[in-house]
């Protein structure tokens, strides 16, 4: 057993005669004697009323201060912020989403740093909060665990936030009326959680679980309800045990556990954003993953939830049938998962699935592995020239597996919406929506707008999508994202034009346009470089730091 202090860093804060400042602030808001001798376990609560994926998260972060005092520590709450995608999604809000991530890190690590806490909580529910999270816990290095808020139930017609997106395209194309739409809208979200398909939170928190940082089950749990409640107060509990134990997040987030996550989110067939913020995660950590991981990995990994977006079922009726316990037991007796990996219960991810139970004989959700969804990962990483140093895709096969077209080029999200909406994008079309990225967004924006609209009036397997922006997990289509190097540093696809020939293919992971050599430099001395979006403030910082889409968009 390794020597440790339970009191590594309150100590410093609060003992001896020098610190009695310190704990006289500390008696204001409620210590007593006997808490100046107990770890000190913050709880960061990303609690807002802003979203229904956090409007709830400040009674769970309670419910883990709870554990963690009956445990013997001391909890301390504080709060972290949060941006909901769903709400800013194709407005200029939306380029704050991603910048989100990082200020939830910077404000975490700053927190439980500055007040000296010897482990923590964190709790997150929208997008951005779970590896925002995740990146505070790797870079902290102290004994720490993530609970995800849950997912909210399906709205009237087991419709969610895809189904109003969807329903504006519909309406734009004259499928849905104005008394549809609007009762979509009021019926698609009926209460607190985070958007109910495999869509990024939901595939994030299942990617957390399975890097070992969440207790078992945490990630497939509603967010209303006694087993969430239960989750958070044995994380309170299971962080001081871990001071306790002295045992730290990079002991559990080692490079065999990034390889188990991203087993199970293509398992799951979950979001594309899971590529941006695993290497965004293991870069925190200290371990080096790079985007030939997942096509590695994906090589040998079948896609097996049939899962919205791409499929039927919501993480509620995954839920209903088991979570995604059984299904990792399934990849574990595969030989798909290392089950030696240390996880936040201090036992191995083979002793966290010892018992665990199989599916319903009679469940529809999850495939076996001798009829799989598709026999390998649906998220592809693509190269070309259009995307020299990688983009990623997402081919659940159900929209083909190559699409050749011609280019429609358009600089930023909102012209391309407007030319969907207004049906001036035709079947045969490339959709190419630039200057998105991380620097020249700035923030890489989902495209969930166009995609949606593309989807609502009827294209969605006659027109594909390419961006180096990024998208929404409820994305999906023949699209590909994350293209770099992007258009604001130059990068190729900032030299495409109208009517280009571009070609798509998963099975080579190629994306291609047939501009020649000789052609592409020529452009290329032509093209200038836009002005930033702005000289001052977030975003302007954000894009002066931010590293390409390809090393996981980080600031660090």
């Amino acid at each position: 057993m390794k020597k440790h202090d339970p009191r590594r860093y309150s100590s410093l804060v609060v003992d001896g005669a020098k610190q009695s400042p310190s704990r006289a602030m500390l008696r204001a808001v409620g210590f007593k004697d006997a808490d100046f001798k107990k770890p000190q376990i913050g709880i960061a609560s990303t609690w807002a009323n802003l979203t229904p994926c956090n409007m709830h998260i400040g009674d769970l972060a309670s419910e883990a201060e709870r554990g963690a005092n009956a445990a013997g520590g001391k909890g301390v709450l504080f709060n972290t912020i949060t941006v909901s995608d769903g709400i800013s999604m194709g407005s200029p809000g939306m380029r704050y989403s991603l910048v989100s991530r990082e200020v939830i890190a910077d404000s975490i690590e700053t927190v439980v740093g500055g007040e000296g806490f010897d482990g923590f909580v964190a709790i997150g529910g929208c997008d951005k909060n779970i590896p925002g999270c995740a990146i505070a816990i790797a870079r902290l290095d102290r004994p720490a665990v993530f609970v995800y808020g849950g997912t909210i139930r399906p709205g009237a017609k087991r419709r969610d936030i895809i189904s109003v997106f969807e329903a504006v395209g519909g309406h734009a194309a004259g499928k849905v009326s104005e008394a549809e739409l609007l009762e979509v809208e009021r019926t698609a979200i009926p209460g607190p959680g985070s958007c109910g398909g495999m869509y990024t939170a939901n595939t994030m928190a299942s990617a957390v679980e399975a890097l070992g940082l969440s207790l078992p089950d945490s990630s497939a749990q509603e967010a209303i309800g006694d087993r969430k409640r239960e989750d958070c107060r044995r994380a309170g509990e299971a962080v001081v045990k871990l001071v306790n134990a002295g045992i730290r997040p990079r002991d559990i987030l080692t490079r065999k556990a990034f390889e188990n996550a991203i087993t199970v989110t293509i398992a799951l067939s979950g979001s594309t954003n899971a590529v941006l913020h695993l290497l965004a995660i293991a870069r925190a950590a200290g371990v080096k993953l790079t985007l030939d991981d997942f096509t590695r990995i994906g090589k040998r990994v079948p896609v097996l939830a049939d899962m919205r977006p791409s499929g039927q079922y919501s993480m509620s009726e995954l839920i209903a049938i088991g979570g995604i316990q059984p299904l990792m037991k399934r990849l574990l007796d595969r030989g798909l998962l290392h089950g030696d990996c240390l996880t936040v219960t201090g036992r191995t991810v083979a002793e966290n699935l010892r018992g665990v139970r199989d599916y319903p004989a009679d469940q529809k959700i999850i495939r076996s592995f001798a009829a799989p969804i598709k026999k390998d990962s649906h998220l592809v990483v693509m190269r070309g020239n259009v995307a020299p140093d990688g983009a990623v895709a997402k081919i659940s096969g159900k929209e083909g597996l190559s699409f050749e077209g011609r280019a429609r080029v358009f600089d930023g999200e909102e012209a391309a919406t407007r030319a969907i909406l207004g049906g001036k994008v035709k079947a045969g079309d490339v959709v190419v929506i630039r200057y998105e990225g991380p620097v020249g967004g700035p923030g890489m924006r989902e495209m969930l707008s166009p995609t949606g609209a593309i989807m609502g009036r009827g294209l969605g397997d006659q027109v594909a999508l390419i961006t180096d922006g990024r998208f929404s997990g409820g994305s999906h289509g023949f699209v590909v994202g994350h293209i770099a190097p992007e258009a604001a540093l130059g990068g190729p696809i900032a030299l495409l034009r109208d009517g280009d020939r571009i070609t798509i293919d998963a099975r080579k992971r190629s994306i291609d346009m047939a501009v020649s050599a000789t052609e592409l430099r020529a452009r290329q001395k032509k093209w200038r470089a836009p002005k930033p979006y702005t000289n001052h403030g977030v975003l302007a910082k954000y894009a002066r730091l931010v590293s390409s889409a390809s090393e996981g968009a980080v600031t660090d």
